[in-house]
């Protein structure tokens, strides 16, 4: 198929999804992916929800039409229930966990996670070697690889997505900083010269989706906020205001997807989204109502799995905002809340409290907990602060429920120091347009699908960091990071992410809360499906038995 032929045909199907900028403090996380993927998400500029219908209506069927205009056969749809629309489509903007739900099955990286250890492994990267300096990564790609517009895969598609991406100063340049060129030895040869050792460049070039191939020329060519045209498994068919399908890549590169489409649908209630598991109306999701998850552990009509995830959920408040940028009423702040309590309220138990971002079994977390629960020091400092009489706005969304609940908790803490707190609940574009443009008191959200302690922190807390959304600045962490990023031994490297992470939960520049786990439902029918401790939603293996 021709990239005119795509473009027609998408156009004709009425793409309806809006343009939003993207950036994401999770990510964030919420994502990544937020969820900054890393973040779980975070976007400015972002147009305003459309309202979630319930699952089932103004859904677009799949087409299935070959170049001559013959009905082929598409096979099994599998419907897949999340619990926000993507704010967009284009990988390389978007940092919405909702946006690389998607994008995940359309896109491809050069090395991807494994599945269960999370280690890079070749994807459209065949293999790589590292020059004896660290300076110079050299990838041989994969033969006989062709993007959905039917145009062929080479080099010249990395130089130009990674270009954009630095160029640009895209959402994901930040995990560019030591790159000092990226260019096409051959067609199936890129070299990427760095200006100091980089230990993470697999993991910043792999993590997510956000580090997608696109096909050269494709920000001219298409509207990648609206369009999708990447070399994955399923390729966009169409979309609506309810969700959107994708149809199974008959030209994929690796092992043809099991089932012939995927439809993906925006229920953002929890209680809905699993009632249409439990009734037959969709194969999967993820947006399951944490109160149910013992309960549903022993039904036999669900499939129910949860494990640990890489993921964090925070709140931080605005440095440019008096008082929030007082140290002692930061400390205040951190002291006044019980993070076990909000843990149990937003989770029931499928979530670990913490107060740094990493979860407790990785070899890079910090035991740093400077805080417990102590609203009497908590109100002796405002006293000392000279602050009184406090009210401060706290901006969620319901489109993440579980940011809703822990918010009812914290202002109830909160005010028992005295601090009078309103509970902002917005749509999650509203909430990602607020964050970008610094019109909130304060925010809680989540930054997901990070591999390496570069993404948990890097970003986030450096003082011109693209996701330092809350204003902080300390030289000395600066330095710390900076240093971190381009250590080469991993006890060296350790011990300086440590030394950052202190003054970062000391200044209160996030105050973390808890590391959740990843918790999915799926009907019995659902056979090769993995879940993933990074959060990656990958259907290609998937079938229907029955």
């Amino acid at each position: 198929m021709t990239r005119l032929s795509l473009r027609t045909i998408l156009s004709l199907l009425g793409v309806v999804m809006l343009l939003a900028a993207g950036c994401s403090g999770g990510g964030d996380s919420v994502e990544g992916e937020g969820l900054d993927e890393e973040p779980l998400a975070d976007a400015t500029d972002t147009p305003e929800a459309t309202d979630t219908p319930a699952a089932g209506t103004d859904t677009v069927e799949p087409s299935a039409v070959d170049e001559d205009g013959a009905e082929a056969s598409t096979g099994d749809t599998f419907v897949a229930a999340i619990g926000q629309q993507p704010d967009q489509l284009d990988p390389h903007v978007t940092t919405a966990y909702p946006s690389f739900q998607v994008l995940e099955n359309v896109y491809d990286t050069l090395v991807v996670p494994n599945a269960d250890t999370l280690e890079m492994e070749a994807s459209l990267a065949t293999d790589w070697e590292v020059s004896d300096d660290n300076l110079t990564w050299t990838f041989t790609l994969a033969e006989d690889v062709v993007f959905h517009d039917g145009s062929t895969f080479d080099a010249a598609d990395v130089v130009y997505s990674y270009t954009r991406i630095i160029d640009e100063q895209l959402a994901n340049a930040f995990r560019f900083g030591t790159v000092e060129s990226v260019e096409a030895a051959d067609p199936q040869t890129v070299v990427i010269t760095l200006t100091e050792p980089t230990p993470n460049l697999l993991a910043n070039i792999g993590g997510f989706k956000g580090m997608a191939i696109l096909p050269e020329g494709a920000a001219e060519d298409y509207d990648l906020a609206t369009e999708a045209v990447g070399t994955g498994p399923f390729a966009l068919a169409s979309t609506s205001p309810s969700g959107l399908v994708l149809e199974a890549n008959p030209d994929y590169w690796g092992d043809a997807p099991s089932i012939g489409a995927v439809e993906f649908r925006w229920i953002s209630e929890p209680t809905t989204a699993l009632t249409e598991l439990q009734t037959g109306g969709v194969h999967w999701t993820d947006n399951v109502p944490p109160q149910q998850i013992e309960s549903l552990s022993g039904n036999d009509d669900v499939v129910l799995e949860t494990v640990p995830s890489n993921d964090y959920w925070y709140w931080s408040a605005n440095f440019d905002v008096e008082p929030f940028g007082d140290p002692l009423v930061r400390e205040a702040l951190a002291l006044a809340i019980d993070r076990d309590a909000i843990t149990q309220a937003a989770t029931f138990g499928a979530g670990t409290a913490n107060q740094t971002a990493i979860p407790a079994d990785s070899f890079w977390a910090s035991d740093h907990a400077p805080y417990t629960h102590d609203p009497e020091r908590a109100r002796a400092l405002l006293d000392e602060a000279g602050v009184s009489d406090l009210s401060m706005g706290l901006m969620v969304t319901d489109e993440f429920p579980q940011t809703v609940t822990a918010a009812e908790v914290i202002a109830s803490q909160l005010g028992e120091v005295g601090i009078d707190v309103e509970i902002q609940t917005e749509t999650f574009a509203t909430w990602l347009d607020r964050q970008g443009q610094g019109d909130y008191d304060a925010f809680m959200l989540g930054w997901l699908g990070n591999l390496d302690p570069f993404g948990f922190y890097h970003s986030q807390h450096l003082c011109e960091g693209s996701n330092n959304y809350q204003g902080y600045c300390n030289e000395e962490v600066d330095a710390l990071l900076t240093q971190a990023a381009v250590e080469t031994d991993e006890d060296a490297r350790r011990d300086l992410y440590n030394q950052a992470v202190e003054m970062i939960v000391d200044d209160g520049s996030y105050w973390y809360l808890y590391n959740p786990d990843v918790v999915q439902a799926w009907a019995p029918e659902v056979e090769g499906y993995t879940i993933r401790s990074d959060r990656a939603i990958n259907f290609e293996t998937v079938s229907l038995n029955g």
